[in-house]
């Protein structure tokens, strides 16, 4: 899959988002990678979740955002069929906001968002 499908198909995915949702993202980024990155991830969340921050105020300055990496390559490789990427992208796009709003892993496995 060419690299601008792929990005409709991440912008489609937050599009899906419920609007409390995506009202309730602060200081987060999404960007797409093509590469491949270490360990065979899909999807990673670098950042401070909004359930451990403290008030920005200190020093004066903005923080860095929060960002939220999709892997073009990997999901590709693991779907037949755009369809299997259509939800493979839904699926990273969900999992790793989550963990921007504090959910765990082992919370994701429960909630079938793993």
């Amino acid at each position: 899959m060419d690299a601008d499908r792929f990005e409709q198909l991440v912008v489609a995915a937050l599009d899906e988002l419920p609007d409390e949702l995506a009202e309730a993202l602060d200081n987060v980024m999404l960007r797409i990678r093509t590469g491949r990155p270490d360990g065979g991830l899909l999807g990673k969340y670098e950042g401070v979740p909004l359930t451990e921050r403290e008030d920005y105020g200190g020093w004066g300055r903005a923080p860095m955002p929060d960002q939220v990496t999709i892997y073009r390559l990997p999901i590709c490789a693991i779907c037949a069929t755009e369809d299997e990427v259509v939800e493979q992208v839904r699926i990273t796009v969900v999992h790793e906001l989550a963990h921007h709003f504090g959910i765990d892993d082992h919370r994701l496995d429960e909630l079938g968002w793993a």
